[in-house]
């Protein structure tokens, strides 16, 4: 079955993934003369950095997420439709949907994103939920919090201990962000609602396989970060090697060795991250190489060897930024570098039409950010004079401004703000509800 197509001669585009990459992919092809088609999973494009305060029920969904049609509803040439990719063939340049709609182009932006991965232990995803979707996040908050409704119905003392110990596995800017939230939550949002617990007794542990959290960071700020984490009453434990997970806790190696074993009912995972399936396929339709995460190997110009008509943006793409005078150097993982990708292959595209040689891609560094908590957070930026590194309050105040600024829609940044500064000065999380009560780890 092939999708309807238009009347128009004009070159196809076809974007698969509606994140970051393929947004700022379709937004710089907005008055360029080609039909856009952006495929997405979901209905909607997802804010990602700010997805753990959607699990920790410090924002409502839509205050970071939008519709994807929305989003373009002011770009006529865009065309968003809602499937997944099952399958890719580039000798006749089509790509099929998993309700069989076959969709044609003459260049495809490939922006699908990244997963979970749990270093070959994919059974450990049923108790220990990663955070990459909304879906996650529901199902992490609604953990967190039936935790504690669970706790104060428990008679047991160890078993109350096991639902009141939190687990955050993976010391990267997501593991720091979650893990200083949760002992927020329990220090101060539910101060004084409970009769038979009390919440700031919860343990929050940090659990980091490297010798420091934030890895990516100046071990200065590194070292702040976890200052200003125990700070908060988090239990920071680095050199901590995860060798099992099940329904009751988790079992970890230390530096010596040693193993133990900690209880508890609600483990997440923040310590691998995977590309999407879909890089594989499409190495195995073209030729291409990916590297052990699954990412696509590209070309200067973010296209594929052999296939300049195919490009991979974002985490997809194992992409090198190219400086003139220096040697490439990988491209990080992180939303800036996905936007930058996205316009280059937009970039790319209208140079090609135009009879025009490519460029090779360069990323600009706009610096790494992480949030502990209230007042805390560490900034490394890089600046002509050198690099600008801080940490504490005025660096909280610069996190919170910047992500704000890089919300899409002014709806989304005015109720952002607004949560923000309730949470502020109340300590309340208004997000606080779940759809299902299950105890945590249920199916």
């Amino acid at each position: 079955m092939t999708a309807s197509a238009t009347s128009s001669s004009r070159p196809r585009v076809l974007i698969i993934g509606c994140g970051f990459g393929g947004l700022e992919a379709a937004r710089a092809l907005r008055h360029a003369a080609v039909d856009v088609t952006v495929v997405e999973k979901t209905n909607h494009h997802l804010f990602q950095p700010l997805l753990y305060q959607v699990a920790t029920a410090g924002l409502a969904a839509p205050s970071i997420a939008a519709p994807a049609r929305l989003l373009f509803r002011g770009q006529p040439n865009v065309t968003t439709l809602l499937g997944e990719v099952t399958a890719i063939d580039a000798a006749v340049r089509t790509v099929r949907l998993a309700d069989g709609h076959v969709l044609p182009y003459d260049h495809l932006i490939v922006a699908a994103g990244a997963t979970h991965s749990y270093f070959g232990n994919d059974a450990w995803a049923a108790d220990a939920p990663g955070l990459k979707t909304l879906a996650d996040a529901f199902e992490i908050r609604r953990r967190v919090l039936l935790a504690f409704e669970l706790a104060e119905l428990e008679s047991d003392p160890v078993r109350r201990r096991a639902l009141l110990t939190f687990v955050v596995i993976g010391g990267g800017p997501t593991g720091v962000e979650m893990a200083g939230t949760l002992a927020e939550i329990a220090r101060h949002t539910l101060a004084g609602e409970f009769r038979r617990i009390v919440p700031a007794e919860a343990e929050v542990l940090l659990l980091e396989g490297g010798p420091r959290v934030l890895q990516a960071m100046p071990e200065k700020l590194s070292q702040r970060a976890r200052e200003q984490l125990e700070h908060l009453g988090v239990k920071v434990h680095v050199d901590a090697m995860v060798t099992r997970i099940d329904g009751e806790g988790l079992e970890i190696k230390g530096p010596d060795g040693t193993a133990r074993r900690i209880a508890s009912k609600c483990i997440v995972w923040a310590a691998g991250v995977a590309a999407s399936p879909l890089g594989r396929l499409l190495a195995a339709a073209t030729g291409a190489e990916c590297d052990r995460a699954g990412r696509v190997k590209v070309e200067p110009d973010l296209s594929l060897p052999g296939h300049p008509e195919i490009s991979v943006v974002g985490d997809l793409a194992a992409a090198m930024s190219h400086v003139p005078g220096q040697p490439p150097r990988p491209v990080p993982g992180v939303s800036p570098g996905a936007k930058q990708m996205g316009r280059a292959a937009a970039a790319a595209i209208l140079a090609r039409m135009a009879g025009r040689p490519t460029r090779p891609f360069r990323y600009r560094d706009w610096g790494n950010l992480a949030t502990i908590g209230r007042n805390s957070a560490v900034v490394d930026l890089p600046t002509p004079f050198g690099p600008l590194r801080f940490s504490g309050y005025f660096a909280w105040l610069f996190w919170l401004f910047v992500h704000v600024y890089f919300l899409i829609g002014f709806r989304n940044r005015l109720i952002v703000l607004m949560d923000w500064a309730s949470a502020y000065w109340t300590f309340r999380r208004h997000a606080r509800v779940v759809s299902e009560v299950k105890a945590p780890g249920e199916n």
